[in-house]
C-alpha cells in the first residue's frame, strides 16, 4: 500500500491559513503537503495571503488548478462549458470543477489524510470526500474526527467491538462510566450525538486512542498509521485564536477583513469581506457587493459582465441594479441598523458582524 499521504488546503481565508500554521508549529514530524485549488478569480489579496505563508512555512503551496491545459483561467473555461451559465447555491458547478476535481485529481488514489479548518465554535461539518482514500482530521474541533467515522464507530453494531477495544484505552476514572455509555445503544431518548458528547467529557485524549484501534480494524487510511501525534490534542480554538495565530506568527490576517468606514445620509458604519473565494461570489452579502464595487471598482465591472442571458449573480437582482444610488444607500442604510444591533460585539474584526453569514456557503472554498 502507498505511504499515507497527509494534505492541507489553503482557502485564502483566515481559518485555513491559522491551522496551516498550527499543524506546521504544534506537529512539526508531520509530513505536510500544502495545496491551494487557483479559480483564477481569486482577489489579490488571497495570492497575497498564500506568499506569506509560503514564507512563514518555508515549503512550496501547490496550486491546483481545473483544466490544466485551458488557455483561459479555470473559471471562464467551465463557464462557456456550462453555456454560459452562472453557478449558484443550487447548482454549485463552480465548487465541484474548481474545488473538489481538482483535490481529487491531485490525491488520485493514495491514502490520504486531509486536515480540514472547521473551529471549535462551528456547526458544521465541512468536505466530506466519497472517496475511501481520503479521510478528513479537524485539528481545531474536540472531536477531530468526522461524521462518517463516529457514525461507523458508535453504531449498534460494533457495540462489542467497541467494547472489547475499549480494554486496552485508559479513561481515569471515568473508565466506568464510559463503559456503561459504549454499552448503551442509540436510539431515540440516547442519540449519536449524546453518545459521542459523553465519551468527549469523559476523556478527550483517550477517546481518541479509542478512535484510532478502532480504525485499524476499517480500510480508513489511519489504519495503515502505526501513531498520530493528534491523538493526544485536546485543544479547541475558536475565532480569537485563528486571528491570533495569525497576527502572532506575523503572516497576518487576510486584508479583505480590513474594515473600511462609510457614510450615509449622515450615519457612518464600516464594511468588509467576510470570506475568501471569488471575487464575484455568489454568497456574498449585499453590503459585501457594495464593498466589491467601491474598493475594487474593475473587479465589480468584472463581474457584471458575466451577467448575461438572464443570468445574475444573485436571485432577483442584478449587479446593475445593486448599484443604482437609491438602492446602494438602502443597502448602507440596513447594514448600519444591523451592525448597531449587534454593538455589544467587541471585536476589531467587521467579520463579527458579519457572522450569521459565515456558515453559508461552500466549505471548501471557505474554510
Amino acid at each position: 500500500m502507498s505511504k499515507v499521504r497527509h494534505v492541507l488546503g489553503i482557502s485564502g481565508g483566515k481559518d485555513s491559513a491559522a491551522l496551516a500554521i498550527y499543524v506546521k508549529t504544534k506537529y512539526p514530524s508531520i509530513d505536510m503537503d500544502f495545496y491551494s485549488c487557483d479559480t483564477g478569480k481569486e482577489l489579490e489579496e488571497t495570492y497575497q495571503l498564500i506568499r506569506n505563508l509560503e514564507v512563514y512555512l518555508g515549503v512550496k503551496i501547490n496550486l491546483l488548478q481545473g483544466a490544466e491545459n485551458s488557455s483561459e483561467d479555470p473559471f471562464d473555461h467551465f463557464l462557456k462549458m456550462y453555456g454560459g451559465f452562472l453557478p449558484s447555491s443550487t447548482a454549485r458547478w463552480c465548487t465541484k470543477k474548481l474545488k473538489l476535481e481538482p483535490f481529487e485529481n491531485y490525491v488520485g488514489t493514495d491514502p490520504v489524510i486531509s486536515y480540514v479548518g472547521i473551529r471549535g465554535d462551528e456547526e458544521r461539518e465541512g468536505y466530506i470526500s466519497t472517496k475511501k482514500n481520503i479521510q478528513s482530521i479537524f485539528p481545531f474541533r474536540k472531536n477531530i474526527w468526522s461524521q462518517d467515522v463516529v457514525s461507523k464507530l458508535l453504531s449498534n453494531q460494533n457495540l462489542e467491538q467497541l467494547l472489547n477495544i475499549s480494554q486496552n484505552v485508559d479513561f481515569g476514572k471515568n473508565q466506568e462510566k464510559v463503559i456503561q455509555t459504549l454499552s448503551r445503544k442509540i436510539e431515540p431518548s440516547f442519540t449519536l450525538y449524546q453518545k459521542l458528547n459523553t465519551l468527549l467529557d469523559a476523556n478527550v485524549k483517550a477517546f481518541n486512542h479509542l478512535v484510532f484501534d478502532f480504525l485499524k480494524t476499517t480500510d480508513y487510511p489511519l489504519a495503515t498509521e502505526e501513531s498520530f501525534p493528534l491523538l493526544d490534542n485536546d485543544e479547541v480554538l475558536v475565532r480569537d485564536d485563528v486571528f491570533r495565530i495569525l497576527e502572532e506568527s506575523g503572516v497576518g490576517v487576510p486584508a479583505y477583513y480590513n474594515k473600511v468606514d462609510f457614510e450615509i445620509n449622515g450615519k457612518k458604519g464600516q464594511y468588509a469581506r467576510s470570506r475568501s473565494g471569488c471575487f464575484f461570489c455568489f454568497y456574498q452579502q449585499k453590503i459585501e457587493w457594495v464593498w466589491l464595487y467601491e474598493q475594487h471598482p474593475e473587479l465589480y465591472k468584472k463581474a457584471m459582465e458575466y451577467e448575461k442571458d438572464g443570468y445574475t449573480w444573485g436571485q432577483g437582482e442584478s449587479l446593475e441594479e445593486l448599484i443604482q444610488p437609491k438602492r446602494m444607500a438602502a443597502i448602507k442604510e440596513d447594514y448600519i441598523k444591523r451592525m448597531e444591533r449587534k454593538s455589544k460585539v467587541k471585536s476589531p474584526y467587521l467579520l463579527d458582524i458579519l457572522d450569521d453569514a459565515e456558515g453559508e456557503g461552500c466549505a471548501s472554498c471557505f474554510v
